[in-house]
């Protein structure tokens, strides 16, 4: 997954140039085999319509809403997406919303993304590489996740130079169910794709559990 980010890694006077890059970068470029996300601006501010009027007419996979704290903000999002839609001769629902949290908030939801930066500023805690402080947040976020049916993604390791901390970090998220983890450095992808991904062990394993549980219906057994 490709994310495109107009929220905070853009200036404030940068807004509507960032969005003219990005739906530009839609537009006449291709990104195969790659799923594209929009991280937009928040709905307290006067961008994130403009947003969603640039974005959704090149139809991306999804849109990622921000500073989210509920979910009547996901409806109101999701709402005026239907409105795009509409107007730019799209089904409604064409394109799907991964939300920093509430799960069951709308049809539209595909999985929640933890904010690490994000939370740990609205708890006034320091946010640190061993991740102490956003332990709770992690686990609340991955049960929310598996009892509504989607998936769980984890918050960036910001350290782009620390790549066993990165390890560390991403092993770690992985034990706790988590279905993948955002980068924020191309440098950062292949270690958490190592890490996500089934070992030649594990294969195997699968293999044989499931070649087991069909020698034994042949057989009649449990």
């Amino acid at each position: 997954t490709i994310i495109f980010d107009l929220e905070d890694a853009v200036s404030p006077d940068e807004k509507d140039a960032a969005r003219i890059l990005v739906r530009n970068a839609l537009k006449y470029q291709s990104f195969p085999s790659c799923e594209v996300v929009v991280r937009i601006n928040p709905t307290d501010t006067e961008f994130w319509k403009e947003d969603l009027k640039a974005i959704i007419p090149l139809k991306p996979d999804v849109i990622m809403p921000t500073k989210v704290n509920g979910g009547a903000m996901i409806q109101e999002v999701s709402a005026y997406m239907a409105e795009v839609e509409k107007e730019s001769g799209l089904e409604v629902g064409t394109v799907k919303i991964l939300p920093f949290e509430i799960a069951s908030s709308d049809k539209r939801v595909i999985g929640l993304f933890l904010g690490g930066e994000d939370f740990t500023a609205d708890m006034h805690c320091k946010r640190t590489k061993e991740g102490k402080e956003i332990f709770y947040a992690r686990t609340r976020l991955v049960c929310a996740a598996r009892a509504c049916g989607i998936e769980a993604y984890d918050t960036p390791f910001t350290d782009v130079e620390d790549m066993e901390g990165l390890e560390r970090d991403t092993e770690f998220a992985k034990s706790l169910g988590f279905a993948g983890k955002a980068v924020i450095s191309p440098r950062h992808v292949d270690i958490v794709n190592a890490v996500f991904s089934p070992t030649e062990s594990e294969i195997e394993y699968a293999h044989d559990v499931m070649d087991a549980i069909e020698e034994g219906k042949r057989q009649g057994k449990g």
